[in-house]
């Protein structure tokens, strides 16, 4: 799946593709503007992949001590990417990686 597929799919769908990795799942929800159920799969995602994730979602609730905690988790420094931008290159780096 490209990038434009994803986005797309976000777009028209009512749920992410069954077949999608759980990473690319809660990215789906918070790219719809489901923060609830993207933190859900984000925190139940027990890796590096799953910390970053969550940190992006802290920074947009704007509790960014709970988003550097997770940023350290995921052994990455705190982004300075809009948060939109940053989603954007976790969806794409995940696609590039399934």
């Amino acid at each position: 799946m490209t990038f434009e597929e994803y986005c797309k799919n976000v777009e028209s769908s009512e749920e992410p593709p069954v077949d999608l990795p759980e990473t690319l799942k809660a990215l789906w929800h918070a790219k719809k503007g489901e923060w609830e159920k993207a933190h859900t799969l984000a925190q139940n995602i027990p890796s590096e992949d799953g910390s970053w994730i969550h940190a992006n979602l802290h920074r947009e609730e704007g509790a960014l001590g709970n988003a550097r905690y997770w940023y350290e988790q995921a052994m990455r420094p705190a982004s300075t990417l809009r948060i939109e931008d940053e989603r954007d290159e976790l969806i794409r780096t995940f696609l590039d990686s399934a």
